[in-house]
């Protein structure tokens, strides 16, 4: 098996902040690189950090390294116009993350006690990012919840905030009796209402889902990306099964494709 090539991480790092500054020059780099802001960029940052879940889900890790650069040249990407703006740089951007982590790790890095269970680190977490909140004069219990996180990471932020000031359900089962309220104001307003209030309606139900997903410590993104995963196999499975016979999902009905999906979820069962 061949060894790794080590390579000299400050080394490459100052070539990747090298080759951006050259993609940005205005009179000999990239001129798709030249014409981006911060607005034009951010949707890539959000994708590639996306791409990067990706392949640790899949257990891709021959495809990690790749993701991350591409993850880390969004993070250069954005250093360097916030330079030429004179705002910061890639060194800032390492220092603030190197003194947030120096900070919030007093247990490593300072004189407290390692010998705590991971329960009350989080505890000491909350307290040291509230001290970090108050800095940023950041009076509200839900100040500094992230606006363009997924909405329903967003969501368990929120009520884990909210909750923190004893704004929450005692357990499931009352979060469970919301829910069936929230899906019987949502069946009136698709019978009696317009799009906005049903649009409304649904939006309440999926944050009243994501706060029971919070009270039985579930990730409501990985039970759906579950979800998601588990509804490709079986229809492809389903479409499997029908080109077998030298047919596709059109060239079916629902009848056979329930048919065939209720197979696929036996023999998924079956194998476990």
């Amino acid at each position: 098996m061949t060894e790794p090539i080590r390579r000299d991480p400050k080394s490459e790092i100052a070539r990747l902040v090298d080759i951006m500054a050259q993609l940005r020059n205005p009179q000999t780099g990239c001129p798709w690189d030249i014409e981006q802001d911060f607005a034009s960029i951010a949707p890539y940052t959000i994708e590639e950090a996306h791409e990067v879940a990706d392949a640790i889900e899949r257990q891709a890790w021959d495809e990690l390294p790749g993701e991350l650069g591409d993850l880390l040249l969004q993070v250069v990407f954005h250093a360097q116009m916030a330079d030429e703006k004179g705002m910061f740089d890639f060194a800032d951007c390492a220092a603030a993350i190197s003194d947030k982590l120096v900070f919030r790790h007093p247990h490593v890095f300072g004189d407290e006690s390692r010998d705590k269970s991971a329960a009350q680190q989080v505890k000491d977490w909350e307290a040291i990012k509230a001290v970090e909140r108050a800095g940023k004069a950041e009076r509200g219990t839900l100040d500094g919840v992230a606006l363009g996180l997924p909405a329903l990471t967003r969501a368990i932020k929120l009520q884990n905030r909210a909750a923190r000031v004893g704004f929450d359900w005692p357990g499931p089962a009352q979060v469970l009796d919301k829910i069936a309220e929230e899906t019987a104001e949502l069946v009136e307003a698709r019978d009696s209402l317009g799009p906005d209030a049903l649009e409304e309606e649904f939006g309440d139900l999926l944050f009243v889902m994501a706060n029971l997903a919070r009270h039985l410590e579930i990730d409501p993104e990985q039970a759906l990306r579950r979800a998601n995963s588990k509804f490709t196999r079986r229809f492809r499975a389903i479409e499997a099964a029908l080109a077998a016979e030298g047919r596709r999902p059109e060239d079916s009905d629902l009848a056979e494709m329930d048919r065939l999906w209720d197979q696929a979820k036996t023999a998924e069962r079956a194998a476990e």
